[in-house]
């Protein structure tokens, strides 16, 4: 994928949740049940970078169980931030995904990151080059211990969520200018709004991994009726 429509995609998604960043909002009230799993299993004593962290859920559920560690939130999507920041206590920031490895230096933390968390973000992230960026910055934020968390939508798991496939040319662009297991998905909660998301496999993932020096040591399915519509997985940096 080239630059220019990387670049166009990202506009589509920022559009998205500027527009329709409340409304989404009201529909991420529950963390999914793979979520839920993942912070089962999480000490109170570690610290959490979240990256993608929409409007702080997940963090938000941390502190109620009395987390004792730095918690830190960054997403790029204001109405969300807001809705984040409406809990007193809790640390957030404005922060481009896409542009993670300019902000390395400020969200780094003495010794590194005990977990780092992406759930339901690099899905929207395009391009194989920009994820790669994405997440060597993470292995770098990361301590040598530590341990990211992901998820990733597997919508095509999901007869109804297949159906909300758009073509490329609603967003004037080519199906010969995006990568295999890109698609545009339409949004219909008050107003019409489109998508860009990227299906991964579990191999896709595996291969990202072992490109960023880490390495898959836990993966799953969860969420949604059948249970199938998120992969989890959970690597290290060692």
């Amino acid at each position: 994928m080239n630059f220019a429509t990387a670049e166009r995609l990202l506009a589509i998604n920022r559009e998205f949740y500027d527009r329709f960043g409340e409304s989404f909002s009201t529909t991420r009230r529950r963390l999914q049940p793979g979520v839920k799993k993942i912070l089962e299993s999480m000490r109170t004593d570690v610290s959490v970078l979240d990256l993608g962290c929409g409007n702080g859920h997940f963090l938000h559920e941390l502190g109620r169980r009395g987390h004792r560690a730095a918690l830190l939130g960054v997403d790029f999507s204001l109405p969300l931030l807001r809705d984040a920041e409406s809990v007193p206590g809790m640390k957030f920031r404005e922060i481009d995904l896409s542009k993670l490895p300019a902000f390395r230096d400020e969200l780094s933390m003495a010794g590194g990151w005990d977990v780092i968390t992406m759930f339901a973000a690099l899905h929207h992230i395009p391009s194989h080059e920009m994820r790669l960026d994405i997440l060597r910055t993470v292995r770098k934020l990361l301590k040598p211990d530590g341990r990211f968390f992901l998820s990733n939508w597997q919508f095509l798991n999901s007869e109804k969520l297949k159906s909300r496939i758009q073509p490329w040319g609603k967003a004037g662009i080519k199906d010969t200018e995006v990568d295999e297991g890109d698609y545009m998905l339409d949004w219909r909660s008050g107003g019409d709004g489109l998508r860009y998301a990227h299906q991964f496999t579990a191999e896709e993932l595996l291969a990202l991994a072992g490109q960023a020096e880490m390495r898959v040591i836990d993966s799953f399915l969860s969420d949604g009726e059948s249970g199938t519509l998120g992969l989890y997985q959970v690597w290290s940096g060692t």
